[in-house]
This record gives C-alpha cells, sequence and structure tokens, in this order.
C-alpha cells in the first residue's frame, strides 16, 4: 500500500496551507483548520519568513499539535530540502519533483530520492508535476506517469496562485497514474470542488478558505471540508 493511504486512508484528504508570519499567526490558523475538521495542514513561507525559520517554526509547531503537519520550503530545492528537514517530518512538499516527461531516466529524481534515504526521513512525499511556475509540460498524462514511483503524492495545481486548473487535465492525470494519489494545490474553493472530487486525492488549499493571504476563514474552511465529506459517502 501506498504510505499516503496508511496515514490518510479516507477517500479525499484536505489539507490546508498556511502562509507562516510568526508563530501566534500560525498556530491560529492551525487550530482553524483542526476545528474544521481538516486532515493535518501544510507550513510554507512565501517570504515573511525564511527557511531555516520555517523549518524551526515547523518543528515546534509540530511537537505542540497532534495534528498532521507538513512543511514546503520554496527557497530550497528537493535534495536540499530532504537534508534540512530532519527524518521526523510528517510531510514535505515540493513546487518541483524534477520528472522529465520525455524520457525514461529520472537523474534528478533519483537525487532527491537519495537525499532522502541518506537523512533516514519516513514522511509523505508530496512532489510537484506539471506544477505552476514551474517548466512546461506539453503531456500532462506522460509526467503523471514517469512520475510514478518517485514520490507518495504526485501534486499538480492550476495555472497560478489561486488559478482553478482545468478539471481536463486534473482527469487525464489522474488516469495515467490509477490507484497512485494525486493532490491538487491551487484554485480550489468551496464553490469549485465538485468538479475535482471524481479525480484528486487530497487538496491542498489556501486561498480559496482564507480572506486574506495569511489568515484562513473558518467559515470556508468548515465549507470546503463539509462538502468534501458528503461527496465521500
Amino acid at each position: 500500500m501506498n504510505p499516503y493511504r496508511t496515514v490518510f486512508p479516507q477517500r479525499h484528504t484536505v489539507l490546508p496551507i498556511l502562509h507562516v508570519v510568526d508563530r501566534e499567526q500560525a498556530q491560529r490558523n492551525l487550530d482553524i483548520a483542526r476545528e474544521a475538521g481538516a486532515d493535518g495542514a501544510f507550513l510554507i513561507s512565501h517570504g515573511r519568513v525564511s527557511d531555516d525559520e520555517l523549518l524551526e517554526l515547523y518543528a515546534e509547531l509540530r511537537a505542540a499539535n497532534d495534528f498532521w503537519l507538513g512543511v514546503n520550503c520554496l527557497g530550497l530545492g528537493g535534495d536540499e530540502v530532504f537534508r534540512r528537514v530532519g527524518p521526523h517530518a510528517e510531510g514535505v512538499w515540493t513546487d518541483d519533483a524534477l520528472i522529465d516527461e520525455r524520457g525514461s531516466e529520472q537523474p534528478a529524481a533519483r537525487r532527491v530520492q537519495q537525499a532522502q534515504q541518506e537523512s533516514g526521513w519516513r514522511g509523505l512525499y508530496f512532489g510537484g508535476v506539471a506544477f505552476k511556475y514551474q517548466r512546461p509540460v506539453r503531456d500532462v498524462a506522460a509526467a503523471a506517469r514517469r512520475a510514478v514511483g518517485w514520490m507518495d503524492v504526485i501534486t499538480t495545481s492550476g495555472p497560478g496562485t489561486g488559478q482553478a486548473a482545468d478539471p481536463h487535465k486534473i482527469r487525464l492525470m489522474k488516469q495515467a497514474i490509477g490507484n497512485q494519489p494525486l493532490a491538487l494545490a491551487s484554485g480550489v474553493t468551496p464553490e469549485n470542488v465538485t468538479e475535482y472530487l471524481p479525480w484528486a486525492d487530497c487538496f491542498l488549499v489556501a486561498t480559496g478558505i482564507s480572506y486574506t493571504f495569511e489568515e484562513l476563514d473558518p467559515a470556508r474552511t468548515r465549507d470546503l471540508v463539509r462538502i468534501v465529506r458528503a461527496w465521500s459517502k
């Protein structure tokens, strides 16, 4: 069984993204996510704290909360983040998993995998494939197929932050990978999530459930979780 399904056995998973400013703000938003019924959360910086500070806050918040927690260090490459994050992090997400759909060999992805092994890391790896602001991918189905085996959760997005993905793209990628988990990480809202529920397994959501860039909206977060849970039954 894919390790993702050991941690998240339910049909769909909702993981709000927290744009971290400081510990108080991050904890406040973690509480909102938990109280809304989300399955966990990801911490990300977007420049308000450094990657070093983000990793320090991640360690502190993970120790203080009985809630699944992952981290995305935007300033670090995939191999570097695994050398830095330590063996006990529950989840790491990178925007670019370095998959090249144009060839069978994946030397860059292999370097990331080697860094995981050398660090003793045992968490879930969410790797960006056909992801926003990365190298354009013409054949998203081929990219998804190439990614199988290199990460626990193939993670894709719409064209930009807060911009919804084409449902056709999500369908093509999921059909290409079968039982491998697929996460969607931009543009999901309570209003459009049902378009993706047949194909995406996991939703990494910020803009669509927030009332500012850095603060989750409790009502919209609850609405998203409620809709996802109702569809899954």
